[in-house]
């Protein structure tokens, strides 16, 4: 998918990037590749495949779910940014605090930040299940964003708890995302969360299958979650 593409299957979606967007998300790919020769970030480098699979892919989730709206997103062990990153070029009116437990990649993500000129990012250092403890960011995110982090069940551990009532936690997966889902339906309950919705698509061109899943916070997470650091991975709730 080279960026005319990319602008053209947006486009197709109702999405009109601007010259600016289109120039930032090529920073952003150039800022990607040069840092990724210094720190693993993406084992995906080719350009074509980047717009696809990181940029295209993490806009996606938008097809889905209202980001017009001003809202304050958590973006939970984001990487390289994704998908809070590219949603916030689309939408820049988004607050995003992303929580990623290696400090390389915060390092990276401050740079990326000043390099594309984004306003309203904020970047934590921390374990998830530390950082979802935390009075100060506990059940405050308007929407809380994973991407191809764990399993849906340990994903809702560390996603639901800082999600405020009323809020969601919008999750994209790629494969056996129904399975994950039937085996998260207690943990999404436990921690207060609803199945609202369930969208499954295919990526243009590689006709890749992936899923935006929508949990609404229902009921306020029980606070003896989310557990101490590894424990929702090690024994998830089943």
């Amino acid at each position: 998918m080279n960026s005319d593409q990319f602008a053209a299957s947006l486009r197709e979606k109702g999405i009109n990037l601007t010259e600016q967007q289109l120039d930032q998300f090529e920073t952003y790919y150039q800022t990607l590749v040069e840092w990724n020769e210094k720190i693993n970030l993406t084992a995906i480098t080719e350009k074509g495949e980047v717009y696809l699979k990181h940029f295209y892919d993490s806009i996606s989730a938008a097809f889905y779910f209202d980001f017009s709206r001003p809202i304050h997103i958590c973006d939970v062990g984001a990487g390289a940014g994704f998908p809070s990153i590219p949603l916030k070029i689309v939408f820049p009116h988004l607050k995003i605090t992303i929580v990623d437990s290696l400090n390389k990649r915060i390092q990276f993500l401050n740079h990326l930040a000043d390099v594309l000129k984004l306003d309203n990012v904020y970047f934590v250092h921390d374990r998830a299940e530390t950082f979802g403890s935390n009075s100060q960011y506990r059940e405050s995110f308007d929407v809380v964003t994973a991407r191809a982090v764990a399993r849906m069940s340990v994903l809702s551990e560390l996603c639901l708890p800082l999600a405020k009532q009323g809020g969601h936690f919008v999750a994209l997966k790629a494969v056996n995302a129904d399975e994950e889902l039937a085996a998260a339906k207690k943990a999404i309950y436990v921690l207060g969360g609803k199945l609202e919705q369930k969208f499954t698509f295919t990526l243009p061109i590689e006709n890749f299958e992936r899923t935006v899943i929508v949990i609404e916070k229902e009921k306020p997470t029980p606070k003896k979650y989310p557990r101490k650091p590894g424990t929702p991975n090690k024994t998830p709730i089943e």
